[in-house]
């Protein structure tokens, strides 16, 4: 099968997610849902290992980018805000869609203003993350549908 993703153009490889987590348990909880659906997933437990992961990718002879980062908002080092705003303006962001166990209506309206995709408030059922990272990943595909790898 061949899923075509605004950062992959024309791979066979499945799409790539960044998970940013500084919670053990839900950062295993997140991994464990895409990957049933088969997504390349990479992993970060606080905001300067998801920058060095971001980073890595620049630097990366094989050119695989990230095709959607999924980060808490609060963790240690640097927020998934300041990354998010980091990245704004940039005309080839990688989608993010932030999680938050503070998701007031400021954070959303801030959140949405900087370009995040989706604000998943904590807890969230491990579901509506797969569909969303799922339709994000349609949203940001062009013409082509991805259906996440395992698809039957």
């Amino acid at each position: 099968m061949t899923l075509t993703t605004a950062n992959n153009p024309a791979s066979t490889d499945p799409p790539r997610v960044l998970v940013a987590e500084d919670d053990f348990e839900l950062r295993r909880m997140m991994v464990r849902a895409l990957r049933k659906d088969g997504y390349e997933i990479v992993e970060a437990i606080d905001g300067i290992e998801l920058l060095e992961r971001v980073a890595d990718t620049l630097f990366d002879t094989s050119g695989r980018l990230f095709d959607v980062i999924v980060t808490d908002i609060r963790m240690p080092g640097w927020s998934g805000m300041q990354v998010l705003h980091g990245f704004r303006g940039k005309t080839d962001m990688t989608p993010v869609i932030l999680v938050t166990a503070f998701g007031d209506e400021q954070t959303h309206r801030l959140a949405h203003e900087l370009g995040a995709v989706c604000v998943l408030d904590k807890p969230f059922d491990m579901d509506d993350l797969r569909m969303v990272v799922l339709n994000t990943l349609n949203e940001h595909a062009g013409s082509s549908e991805v259906r996440p790898p395992n698809a039957s």
